[in-house]
C-alpha cells in the first residue's frame, strides 16, 4: 500500500513537472476606456446633501423606499423616511455625510456611493455566466438577471463593494446602478444628474469629464468659477465659490481607471474610498488562473487525485480484516460455556 502510494505521488510530481515546463502564460493587458466610454463626475464640493439625486434614483428605477423604523417611531410617523446607512437592496445611489476634521466645507464632506462602472471591472471578471457584462461602446456595466445564478462572486470582488443581493426575495437578484442606461440610449443623462441642482452630479463622455475635472484643480480657493451643470457641453451653468480641492480625481487611474470620477475639498481615504493601485485585480486573478490551467495542469492533477482518492477508499473498504485477538478467545469461551 506505502510503495503504490509512493509510485503514486511519484508518478503525479514527474507529470506536474513535464506539464509546467512551458513558458508560464503571459499577464494579460490592462482593459482601455473605449472611445465613446460615459460617466459622472462627482465633486464633493459642490454636493449640498440634498439627496435629489437618491430621490430621482429611486424613481427611474421604481425602487421602493427603504424606512427607518427606528427613525419613524422616534418622530411619530410611518413611511415617511427613507433613510438607509450605505448602498442596498434597495438604494442604487446614496450621498454619505463624513465629518472629516480639517479643512473641506466646514470640517465635513458628503461624498457619492454608487457602482463605479470600472474600466476593467472586477465583478465581469469574476461572474462564471456574463450575468454582469461591459458595453464595448459605452463601457457601461450592465446586470442581467435572467443569466444570474445567484453565487453572489460579484460582490467578493468589487473593491468598492457596490453589488448588493436581495436577500428578502423569493427570488432574488443583484442590485447596482447601470447609469440609467436605458435613458442614456433615448439620448437623456442619468436621472441622479438631471435632478441635481448644484452641478455636483455632471454627465459626459469620460475623457472630457476628465478635462473638466483638471481644469477644476488648477481653481484657487476662494474664487468664483463657473460649473456645468446636468451634461457637459449643455450650455447650463452656475457661478459658485472654489473651496479647493485635494489635487487628484478619484477613478482617473484607481483600479485600472473608472467611469465614474470624484473630486473633493479632503483626502479620499476619509470618505470612505479604498485606497487602490493603477491595476486592476481582475488582471492579475486572470493572468493566475491561465498561468495555473495552462496545459489543464491543476484539472489533471485535482483529477488524478480524485481518483486515487477513490481508488484507496474502495479498496480498503473490499478488504476483511481479520477481528482481533481478543474477540476470537472470547467468541470461543462463550461457545463452550
Amino acid at each position: 500500500m506505502n510503495s503504490n502510494r509512493r509510485d503514486f505521488l511519484k508518478l503525479m510530481a514527474a507529470g506536474a513537472a513535464t506539464a509546467l515546463a512551458p513558458v508560464p502564460a503571459q499577464a494579460r493587458p490592462p482593459k482601455t476606456l473605449a472611445p465613446g466610454a460615459l460617466g459622472i463626475l462627482y465633486d464633493a464640493t459642490l454636493c449640498i446633501g440634498c439627496k435629489a439625486c437618491e430621490v430621482a434614483c429611486k424613481s427611474a428605477n421604481q425602487m421602493p423606499m427603504d424606512h427607518d423604523s427606528s427613525l419613524e417611531q422616534a418622530h411619530g410617523v410611518r413611511g415617511v423616511w427613507d433613510a438607509p446607512d450605505d448602498l442596498n437592496s434597495q438604494t442604487m445611489s446614496k450621498i454619505k455625510l463624513f465629518a472629516t476634521g480639517d479643512g473641506g466645507q466646514g470640517g465635513f464632506s458628503f461624498i457619492k456611493r454608487a457602482c463605479m462602472h470600472c474600466v476593467d471591472p472586477n465583478c465581469v471578471s469574476a461572474c462564471p455566466v456574463s450575468a454582469l457584462t461591459k458595453d464595448p461602446t459605452t463601457g457601461i456595466v450592465q446586470y442581467n438577471p435572467d443569466a444570474c445564478i445567484g453565487c453572489r462572486y460579484c460582490q467578493l470582488a468589487c473593491p468598492f463593494n457596490v453589488p448588493k443581493f436581495e436577500y428578502d426575495k423569493p427570488f432574488p437578484k443583484i442590485v447596482k446602478c447601470q447609469l440609467c442606461a436605458e435613458r442614456v440610449a433615448d439620448g437623456d443623462i442619468p436621472a441622479c444628474c438631471a435632478a441635481c441642482p448644484t452641478g455636483a452630479c455632471l454627465f459626459g463622455p469620460v475623457t472630457d469629464l476628465l478635462g473638466e475635472g483638471h481644469r477644476r484643480l488648477a481653481f484657487q480657493p476662494g474664487e468664483s468659477q463657473d460649473y456645468p451643470l446636468h451634461r457637459l457641453g449643455s450650455g447650463d451653468q452656475r457661478t459658485a465659490r472654489v473651496t479647493g480641492y485635494v489635487p487628484s480625481i478619484y477613478g482617473e487611474t484607481e483600479t485600472g481607471g473608472t467611469q465614474q470620477l470624484l473630486m473633493a475639498g479632503v483626502p479620499f481615504a476619509q470618505l470612505g474610498l479604498p485606497p487602490l493601485g493603477n491595476d486592476s485585480r481582475a488582471r492579475l486573478s486572470e493572468t493566475i488562473q491561465h498561468t495555473l490551467y495552462q496545459g489543464m495542469v491543476a484539472p489533471a492533477l485535482l483529477f488524478g487525485g480524485l481518483v486515487y482518492t477513490v481508488f484507496r477508499n474502495a479498496r480498503e473498504g473490499c478488504e476483511d480484516p481479520a477481528p482481533p485477538a481478543d474477540a476470537n478467545t472470547e467468541r470461543q469461551e462463550d461457545h463452550h460455556d
